[in-house]
């Protein structure tokens, strides 16, 4: 935190707990804004894309080295499942979709863990290098749930087209879903323009709603720490705790509705109507 002659207010520190690490120094909070990068939600973002690539590659080489362990088997037990659900909601190709439904099921839920770490130690350590804002849960960041939203969008254009081809996914814009007539094609147009739009819009919002949520309540449990009395550091750890392990649902819960909408919205672009 920047330095002051004062102990931050409550609201002081939280509204600098919610500033972005960003391209604008720090101004914006969370907003959308093409202009602007929030680093510390891409750095998060990045590093844990590359601990689930390596949790996957660790397990794959382990298949092969001998007998399963504990950890190859969660892996297994976590990637079966994700494959049981893809072939239940998809009927079509399952070669990226389910991959696709993996990876946003494991890699969500390793962004939503961070917000399990304590909620000064990032930006603590964050100091000590010169870095006065940062923000380290990139599920809480709009911009960030967005762009996920945007990839499941993009895939469901990609097998409309694919399995329809260019000429049926077109014709398809045009007249479902009230029909051929050519006086209803600008209003099936539109009707599809805002289905795909509200779908990619609440995919987004839904996950950052809820976790931006949860990073509120552990600062305001954090917040409670402050408190220089005995019960003040006892409502601290206890309530610290307890939303914690509660947390852990949450996190889990919003990993796999997300991977469960991404499955539904991808599986529609192999239907025909």
């Amino acid at each position: 935190m920047a330095a002051a002659a004062h102990a931050p207010t409550a609201s002081e520190y939280i509204v600098h707990h919610l500033t972005h690490l960003n391209s604008s120094g720090g101004a914006q909070k969370n907003i959308i804004d093409f202009a602007i990068v929030n680093w510390d939600t891409v750095f998060y973002s990045v590093l844990t894309a590359v601990l689930s690539g390596w949790l996957m590659y660790r397990a794959a080489r382990l298949i092969t080295a001998g007998v399963p362990n504990r950890f190859v088997g969660a892996i297994e037990s976590v990637v079966e499942f994700v494959h049981e659900q893809a072939r239940a909601i998809v009927k079509g190709d399952l070669s990226y979709v389910a991959p696709l439904a993996l990876v946003s099921f494991v890699w969500i839920f390793l962004m939503n863990a961070i917000d399990l770490i304590p909620v000064d130690l990032f930006p603590r350590i964050a100091e000590l290098f010169g870095i006065h804002y940062l923000r380290a849960v990139p599920t809480a960041d709009l911009n960030g749930t967005l762009s996920l939203a945007m990839v499941v969008l993009g895939s469901s254009i990609y097998y409309g087209i694919k399995t329809k081809g260019a000429g049926g996914f077109t014709h398809e814009l045009f007249t479902a879903p009230f029909g051929s007539h050519f006086l209803l094609w600008p209003i099936n147009l539109l009707m599809q323009i805002i289905e795909y739009l509200a779908k990619t819009v609440s995919l987004g919002m839904r996950l950052f709603g809820n976790m931006y949520a949860g990073e509120l309540v552990f600062m305001l449990i954090a917040l409670l720490g402050a408190t220089v009395t005995w019960w003040g550091a006892g409502l601290h750890f206890l309530t610290g705790l307890a939303w914690a392990i509660f947390h852990i649902l949450i996190i889990t819960l919003q990993a796999f509705i997300f991977m469960m909408l991404a499955l539904v919205y991808v599986g529609q672009a192999f239907e025909h109507h």
